[in-house]
């Protein structure tokens, strides 16, 4: 029994870390004269800005969130045409579709599990898009990819580029010798983060919009807050469009600001469990492909992909999973093709999409992992791998 302690515990794909200072933090807060958003949320911020080094930064009460005000803000309305990649979490589709504009699904580079775009042009042909409004780039994993080359796809199309950032957080990309941060804005016209517990850092539930178009981020403060426009007196204000109440509150961002303190060491160990990985497992490396980042960026490795062989192993993920299941290991799949649910009701499958829904899968990767856990995961895959090619 004490041979395989490790085995004994449920090992996740992925946790928050919270720790004293985060807990104190937030219990500061607690003795505020205000919970909801005020200093505190202002001050996160001012403090988000900084670090991406872009003008406008607004906090919200989701990643969801961050999304429909990203939509709002540049006025996307029903029968507007929006691209999505078809591998991302239902919440951008979702947006689009909940405004009543038409959603189109592009297909991803299998090995990257992104589209790219040769992808969303091939969309717009398929489709016999004259105009589109939008499109949403999503980086799976945290990697940054193709983003000069969306930029200069959304100023041949004149429409409006929106990055899904929602795992990139802390993400960054070189630009002619320049380092960037995804949220910049330098190419893009609005990103959104997720500040979920799994993510990079979190304020329990939030989001993140950035941008640096002062209408845009105009737009957002008051979407976010009821339409609500303050006037110097304080017991007056008026209300200029319809809005809804998607502010994160003091409390939150009080943990947002005492997370974003550790951001170098989430980011350094998120990328040490990366490397373990690709290290370890190089000797099946024609089984197990690891997804590598796109050469001159530095992802936040929310997640660890990899592409499993199956059919080499005589296997489905399924089987795969329950494996891994019956050993206390817990991966994930990121993501079911979107078209698949119902609400969209899309029979056309898309090849890419459908390559990396079967063969997909994201690795444990979190700051509660030990060496000891990493050690077992691999141990385990191997032992899988190994019994199933004899």
């Amino acid at each position: 029994m004490s041979k395989n302690k490790t085995s004994l515990k449920k090992i996740i794909y992925g946790k928050q870390f919270i720790d004293q200072k985060d807990i104190n933090s937030v219990k500061n807060a607690l003795t505020k004269s205000l919970l909801t958003t005020g200093p505190l949320t202002n001050q996160f911020e001012k403090k988000i800005s900084n670090y991406l080094k872009v003008k406008y930064s607004h906090t919200c009460n989701s990643g969801t969130s961050a999304i429909l005000l990203a939509l709002l803000s540049i006025g996307v309305k029903k029968g507007d045409n929006i691209i999505v990649p078809s591998i991302n979490f239902i919440a951008a589709a979702n947006m689009v579709k909940f405004l009543g504009a038409n959603v189109f699904f592009a297909d991803v580079n299998p090995e990257t599990a992104q589209s790219e775009p040769q992808n969303f042009h091939d969309c717009i042909t398929a489709n016999k898009l004259k105009k589109i409004k939008a499109f949403i780039t999503m980086y799976n994993g945290g990697y940054p990819r193709n983003i000069i080359k969306f930029w200069k796809f959304r100023n041949k199309y004149k429409c409006y580029f929106i990055e899904d950032a929602c795992h990139a957080f802390g993400s960054s990309y070189s630009n002619n010798n320049k380092i960037l941060k995804i949220g910049s804005c330098v190419h893009s016209d609005i990103c959104t983060f997720s500040l979920h517990p799994l993510k990079t850092i979190t304020t329990f539930e939030g989001g993140i919009i950035t941008t640096k178009n002062s209408k845009i981020s105009n737009k957002i403060k008051l979407y976010r807050s009821h339409g609500i426009e303050r006037s110097k007196k304080y017991w007056e204000y008026n209300v200029t469009q319809i809005g809804l109440n998607f502010r994160l509150s003091d409390v939150a961002s009080s943990l947002g600001i005492s997370q974003l303190k550790k951001i170098r060491k989430f980011l350094k160990y998120r990328r040490y469990i990366y490397n373990y990985y690709k290290r370890s497992l190089h000797e099946y490396k024609n089984i197990i492909k690891i997804i590598k980042p796109e050469l001159y960026t530095l992802p936040s490795f929310h997640l660890v992909m990899v592409k499993i062989n199956f059919k080499k192993l005589n296997l489905d993920k399924d089987q795969f999973f329950s494996m891994l299941n019956k050993k206390n290991i817990f991966c994930q799949f990121h993501y079911m093709p979107s078209y698949k649910f119902k609400i969209f009701n899309q029979i056309k499958k898309l090849k890419g999409a459908e390559e990396f829904y079967k063969n997909g899968i994201s690795l444990p990767v979190h700051m509660g992992l030990k060496n000891k856990d990493l050690l077992y995961i691999v141990k385990i895959i191997k032992e899988i791998i190994s019994k199933q090619l004899k």
